[in-house]
Order: C-alpha cells, then sequence, then structure tokens
C-alpha cells in the first residue's frame, strides 16, 4: 500500500519545518510528500525541497483549492493530509496502514489533536470546546463523522468519486468539513481516538479568529444543505431513504 502525504501552505515555513521534520521521522515513511504552495513569499517551498518533499503550486488563494490539488496529485492508494503546523507521532502512517489494511471497505479516517503552544489551562479547554463542536456538533449535522484537516487520511479512489463534487474554489469555507459533506451519510469513516497530532493553537489567538472558524463551520453546512440536508442525512443514514 503506497502513501501519499499532502500538506498545504502558505508562508509558514516555521511550522512546515516541524512537521516535514516529524515526518522524517516515522516509523513507517510516506511513499511521497507533497506541499502544496499556495503562493508562499517566505522560504515555505525551499523547506519543502530540503526534506525531499515534491513541491506543487497552487495560484488559487485557499484551503480548499491547495488541499485539492494535493490530493490531485498524489498517486498513492492512501492520501493522508495534514497542515504545516501539524507535529505528528511517529507512529502515525504505520496506524494508517494498518487501519486501513485491515478495513478494505474503508474511505477515510480522522482523528484528534492537542494545540500544544496553549498554556496548560487554556489548552484543554480550547481542547475539548472545539473537539466537541467538531466531532459531536458537526458530526450530528452530517450524519457522519467528520474529517479534521491537520490529522486525516482518505482512500484515493474515494477522493476520486469526490474530487469533482467538492468546493475547491469556494471562499470562506473548511475544506476538510466541505469534504465530509460530499462523501456523504453513508461513507464509512473511522475516528481513531488513539492518534493524535499537536498543532498549534492560533484559531485561538483572538475571538475574531475563533469567530471566523466558527462562520466557515456554517457556511459549509449552508453550501451543502442544497444537495442534502440533515434530516435527509440521517435518513439516508439510517437506511430510511
Amino acid at each position: 500500500m503506497r502513501v501519499s502525504v499532502v500538506v498545504p501552505v502558505l508562508d509558514d515555513a516555521a511550522h512546515l519545518r516541524t512537521c516535514l521534520a516529524s515526518l522524517a521521522a516515522q516509523t513507517r515513511p510516506a511513499d511521497e510528500v507533497i506541499v502544496v504552495d499556495n503562493g508562499s513569499t517566505d522560504e515555505s517551498a525551499a523547506v519543502a525541497r530540503a526534506f525531499g518533499a515534491r513541491v506543487v503550486p497552487e495560484p488559487v488563494r485557499g484551503i480548499p483549492a491547495a488541499a485539492a490539488t494535493g490530493y490531485d496529485s498524489a498517486t498513492g492508494d492512501v492520501i493522508a493530509r495534514c497542515d504545516a503546523d501539524s507535529a505528528l507521532p511517529a507512529d502515525w502512517i504505520e496506524h494508517l496502514v494498518r487501519v486501513f489494511g485491515r478495513n478494505p471497505h474503508l474511505e477515510a479516517v480522522t482523528g484528534p489533536g492537542s494545540f500544544h503552544d496553549l498554556p496548560w489551562g487554556m489548552r484543554h479547554l480550547a481542547g475539548g470546546f472545539y473537539f466537541v463542536g467538531l466531532f459531536a456538533g458537526f458530526g450530528s449535522a452530517i450524519a457522519n463523522v467528520p474529517l479534521w484537516g491537520s490529522n486525516m487520511a482518505i482512500r484515493a479512489s474515494a477522493w476520486r468519486e469526490a474530487s469533482a463534487r467538492v468546493h475547491r474554489h469556494a471562499a470562506g469555507i473548511h475544506d476538510d468539513l466541505d469534504l465530509s459533506c460530499v462523501l456523504g451519510p453513508r461513507a464509512r469513516v473511522r475516528f481513531m481516538p488513539g492518534v493524535g497530532v499537536r498543532v498549534a493553537g492560533r484559531m485561538f489567538a483572538s475571538p475574531a479568529a475563533a469567530r471566523q472558524r466558527f462562520a466557515w463551520a456554517l457556511a459549509t453546512l449552508r453550501l451543502n444543505r442544497a444537495d442534502l440536508g440533515t434530516v435527509d442525512r440521517w435518513a439516508v443514514r439510517l437506511g430510511l431513504r
């Protein structure tokens, strides 16, 4: 099983260096690492090349476009995704290979994380707020396990089926949640509670940043509601439709 890892980046060289170092230390190395340069003016592309990553440019600004370009460029059977500020446990890829290998019908997996650079008390409060909102709140809305872009993987065949339907050029949405909506309530998606990553808590840098994330989540739901609303998604999930 070949594993590609996709990392979108925009002017985030320092975090990217830590992320790629954690990928270089994997017990089971990736077969390829793709860094999607979304128009960086710093050293992000040079850092990526120094670690042996393949740099793919995406001139259209926004993580939805950058992530989709990375998935399109991947050659692996499984496409893992993390963010430039993700620091990965050494057995991350090994665990993904094991889970997909044992479950041939599994389409995607995701896991939790911790905001390592926040003060200790804030770290736990922010983590609880964010992940309960994501996995319980958004998961209830889409009738499935939502993907979190800092710690996820999708089978290449599932991406090929979804690629034409994701809103890769939409502004103000979460690309990972958009992909979750597109995969639909019947998709076999698994949450991996024991495989967490460390990420920067930049979304909690200010109330405005947190509000923006929440607004993007609502916008993602609204964008996909025309295709299938929450009630309909649960009807499909439960086999009623």
